[in-house]
């Protein structure tokens, strides 16, 4: 199951915000990403299509099973890799911004040690 960076990024976006609103629309994660809405639409169609979001007759989002697993999987590795390089000394803003590029192209081996050498199975 390969999805490029962007979907990803909207994935994370979409769990990110169902646990902290009610629901989630379109709206929401253009506010979130600061995109405009016509952009996330675009994406969103594209997500539906690809069966990783459903989006009902309200406009409302929910994350399917496979949305939600590459979701979790970037989620704890946007965790994980911020969390790391802040404890080895990197300022948190620019950790935050390193764990976001690094999160969509590392490996599973290499996070996999990652997260056995930092003690988080």
């Amino acid at each position: 199951m390969t999805v490029n960076e962007s979907a990803e990024n909207y994935l994370e976006t979409i769990l990110i915000l169902s646990q902290k609103l009610p629901v989630v629309r379109s709206v929401d994660i253009a506010n979130e990403l600061g995109f405009k809405k016509p952009s996330v639409s675009v994406a969103m169609k594209h997500l539906r299509e690809k069966k990783h979001i459903s989006v009902d007759g309200s406009g409302f989002i929910t994350l399917t099973a496979s949305g939600r697993e590459i979701a979790e999987m970037i989620y704890e590795r946007h965790q994980l890799l911020s969390s790391w390089l802040t404890r080895l000394g990197v300022p948190e803003k620019i950790a935050v911004e390193d764990a976001c590029k690094i999160e969509h192209v590392i490996s599973k081996e290499s996070f996999q040690a990652i997260k056995n050498h930092a003690g988080t199975q």
